[in-house]
């Protein structure tokens, strides 16, 4: 097996062409903002913008890809990086509407013209405004968690390359959608209160909570690409493996979740008159 360190051991996924590309946009967004970049609130955005794409690289385009196709709770890492990591660190740093504007102006016309304005687009923009709703995004989120820990689906993901990406981009997705649910980051508002937010991100939590202690109870290794594996870096079990997996999903797992709860109780118990308003940093 490559070394961790090594060149080599560094996969070239396309997810980082991605990574670059909004690096990109963001720099060229900054450049021609007419807004001061320095201050210490545009300097922390700009560091949890740096974060998630750095955690996107290290889920996708690291030693973390290959030992995932060995072992099991490496791979369970993987997800909670694209679904519990990621995600959040990019929806504090609000590069959206700063990434927009690292476009051509002319080309962002066009597109603006299309999006809301173009018969054919109708359905998106039907969709976006369901998946806008906290429940369908919620149910989304998990749903997509669940579904991807089936056998027959996790199996197929790793014997198929097509079929892991498509895993790893609906995480990565859903797990957006869901987030900007509870951290505001414009153009996109959660419509929840902060109560609301903590009942959603804990719910969330919960559904984690039943996978982890599912694969945790199993009597016998639920996926038969692991189970048919002769040998495992550490000398791991099967069993073994897939326990330790539940216990990632369960405690490293459960840390995002419970820092948002922590934040979001914290603010809706501050007296109102001290409350940031909506959109502040």
């Amino acid at each position: 097996m490559l070394g961790l360190t090594t060149p080599k051991a560094w996969t070239g996924d396309p997810a980082l062409l991605w990574v670059v590309c909004a690096a990109w946009l963001y720099w060229l967004g900054g450049r021609h903002s007419a807004r001061p970049r320095s201050t210490a609130t545009e300097r922390w955005r700009t560091a949890s913008f740096v974060a998630g794409l750095a955690t996107i690289v290290i889920a996708l385009d690291s030693p973390i890809d290959d030992l995932a196709e060995k072992l099991l709770w490496v791979h369970m890492v993987q997800h909670i990086l694209l679904l519990m990591v990621a995600p959040p660190l990019l929806a504090l740093g609000r590069p959206w509407n700063r990434m927009w504007h690292g476009l051509p102006l002319d080309l962002r016309r066009r597109i603006a013209r299309t999006v809301t304005q173009s018969p054919r687009w109708g359905p998106v923009r039907r969709a976006a405004q369901v998946l806008g709703d906290p429940v369908p995004s919620w149910l989304l989120f998990s749903g997509t968690l669940i579904a991807w820990h089936l056998p027959a689906p996790y199996d197929a993901t790793l014997h198929s390359q097509a079929t892991h990406a498509l895993e790893h981009a609906m995480f990565f997705g859903t797990g957006l959608l869901f987030w900007t649910r509870v951290i505001d980051s414009p153009p996109w508002r959660s419509p929840l209160a902060d109560a609301a937010r903590a009942v959603y991100v804990g719910l969330a939590m919960i559904v984690s909570w039943v996978l982890a202690i599912v694969l945790a109870m199993a009597a016998t290794p639920l996926y038969a690409a692991y189970a048919a594996e002769a040998s495992r870096p550490g000398g791991i079990s099967a069993l073994g493996d897939q326990q330790l997996a539940a216990g990632v999903m369960w405690v490293p797992g459960s840390i995002p979740f419970t820092i948002a709860i922590i934040c979001v109780a914290y603010r809706w118990l501050q007296p109102k008159q001290a409350r940031p308003l909506a959109g502040s940093p």
